[in-house]
């Protein structure tokens, strides 16, 4: 299958960067023990903030340094190149493959985060383990939910991604609302402090808004805080924000190649 060899191939091509995956995991494990005391001082003074224990807080910093790379936070993987493509006019060789423009570059982030996921992912998350004796998940249907919940993240952070790249379809360079998406992602994501502990209208914005699917929805999974049958309604959550973010996706790509001039011809 197409899609299948698409996203083979960029794992394969991420794989060849194995001095800057070590330094990677490094990095996240330096972050991740530093998070991890930060939040143990702060979870004395408050034990049961946002609904965790001490134990719930340092796991989340370790999947959240686990899930950084994986679903491409910063940004960065496929939709990068296509924003460059845009760039230079190299897109509309993309655009007379007798294939999707987004479903081959939703394919090549899929192969992408599943070589982050197997190595920045799983490094640290043992390092983890072996430092701080971080929680496994909370039994065989929490660890199958957020085994399904990881492509979803994936797929929401590469649809918002997609749609940061597109811009430069009109801008011609896409520079600057990435740094601004990558704010974005970094505060209502959960990776700078959990959305459990943010205060009243601005915490359930945060956790209604899609980057919530990234990290602190699998991080909730993971942990045993949606039980019986809300586990569903967490990863319908990602489902809807995966569906309706790609379909803006088509909705942009349509919109661009109507009639728009391409830098460099």
């Amino acid at each position: 299958m197409l899609h299948v060899a698409v996203a083979t191939r960029a794992f394969r091509r991420y794989s060849t960067y194995t001095a800057a995956t070590l330094a990677g995991i490094f990095t996240n494990s330096v972050f991740g023990i530093i998070y991890s005391y930060a939040y143990l001082a702060l979870w004395a003074e408050n034990p049961t903030a946002g609904g965790y224990d001490a134990s719930d807080a340092v796991t989340y910093v370790w999947l959240g340094q686990a899930l950084l790379m994986t679903v491409a936070l910063w940004g960065g993987g496929t939709t990068d190149d296509l924003a460059e493509r845009i760039r230079t006019g190299d897109v509309a060789i993309d655009l007379y493959r007798p294939v999707g423009l987004l479903g081959w570059y939703l394919a090549g982030d899929l192969g992408r985060a599943t070589y982050h996921l197997l190595t920045r992912g799983l490094a640290p998350t043992l390092i983890g383990v072996l430092l701080f004796h971080i929680q496994l998940p909370d039994g065989p249907v929490a660890a199958c939910a957020f085994l399904v919940s990881l492509p979803l993240a994936v797929t929401v952070s590469f649809a918002l991604r997609f749609l940061v790249a597109s811009t430069a379809f009109w801008l011609l360079d896409a520079s600057g609302p990435r740094v601004l998406s990558g704010a974005l992602a970094m505060f209502f994501s959960g990776m700078v402090l959990p959305l459990v502990l943010f205060p009243g209208w601005l915490g359930t914005l945060a956790q209604a808004l899609p980057w919530s699917a990234m990290v602190q929805v699998p991080n909730d999974i993971w942990l045993g805080k949606y039980p019986g049958t809300e586990v569903l309604q967490a990863l319908g959550f990602q489902l809807a924000w995966a569906l309706a973010l790609l379909g803006c996706c088509a909705l942009t790509l349509r919109t661009a190649t109507r009639k728009v001039v391409l830098q460099g011809g």
